[in-house]
């Protein structure tokens, strides 16, 4: 095989997973962060399931109208987090999603922090496209010892009859740091070859900490034909340089009043943010 028919079997598979599910190469995926949950200990009881309703559907009108390319539902304020949810965490969620999918005009996914199952049914159960979950490794972190189980999160998958839902996998997850460290290049191989992973995300140290573009790259030169995307801290100022590089985004924070990640979205921010989006899908393509 020549290397420009190579590159031209490369760049049609990473087009063909991130071009099925938002339309367009260097996709922006926008968070969509839930207010806290119903039996976690920060759960608004006063304004309930109604207020957090009413807060999502403002911030989904104001991402959908300023231009992103997809969305992701995420129990951001469900602090401490938890690897494993409980079911009226679950349930909640699933309710409120369903609630404003006659509103979705976008693909979305779903994150449960941190636990993959019930990232798994919830998406199942609202028809979502993808999830974002920490799938593999063993790491010390915030909320002790995390040792996820790839295997039984792919089994569950196929007793859910999920097997449409792409699994997005975030090798660098936040608030923690490998037992064993390995170079990024390799453990991208090995989650796509051994773990079925169908994309592959690269973080900062925690939420709205910028991921490394080193990592992105060294990532992509190991898994030429999954796509690698920039998952925390991409910002107005740095999405230009991070799209230059990462197949796609991951945005939350930048996009929220005064840049605080538990603010609501503003509409400036993100008229600014695409704007940039724009100029930077101008001056490069799809990776080569």
């Amino acid at each position: 095989m020549s290397d420009a028919i190579g590159n031209d079997h490369q760049n049609h598979a990473n087009r063909s997973l991130l071009e099925t599910l938002f339309g367009c190469a260097r996709p922006v995926i926008a968070m969509m962060h839930l207010l806290p949950l119903p039996g976690r200990p920060l759960y608004e009881s006063r304004g309930g399931m109604a207020a957090m309703v009413d807060a999502l559907r403002r911030d989904l009108d104001i991402l959908q109208d300023g231009g992103v390319d997809g969305l992701l539902f995420c129990n951001e304020g469900d602090r401490p987090y938890s690897f494993r949810i409980d079911r009226a965490p679950v349930a909640a969620m699933a309710a409120v999603i369903g609630e404003l999918r006659p509103h979705i005009r976008l693909p979305y996914g779903v994150d449960m922090l941190w636990d993959p199952m019930a990232a798994l049914a919830v998406a199942q159960a609202v028809r979502a496209s993808f999830v974002r979950e920490v799938f593999t490794g063993v790491y010390d972190s915030d909320m002790g010892l995390w040792q996820p189980d790839a295997a039984a999160a792919l089994d569950y998958r196929r007793q859910i009859g999920a097997e449409n839902v792409r699994l997005f996998f975030n090798i660098e997850p936040e608030f923690a740091r490998p037992v064993s460290p390995r170079p990024i290049g390799a453990l991208a191989h090995s989650v796509v070859v051994s773990s079925l992973a169908d994309a592959i995300l690269i973080s900062g140290a925690m939420a709205g900490a910028e991921a490394d573009l080193d990592h992105i790259r060294e990532a992509q030169a190991e898994v030429p034909s999954t796509p690698v995307l920039a998952n925390t801290g991409v910002k107005v100022e740095t999405v230009r340089a991070t799209l230059a590089v990462a197949d796609g985004v991951i945005v939350g924070t930048g996009l929220k009043q005064d840049g605080y990640t538990w603010n609501p979205v503003d509409a400036g921010r993100v008229r600014l943010f695409m704007d940039e989006v724009y100029a930077a899908r101008a001056l490069v393509g799809p990776r080569s």
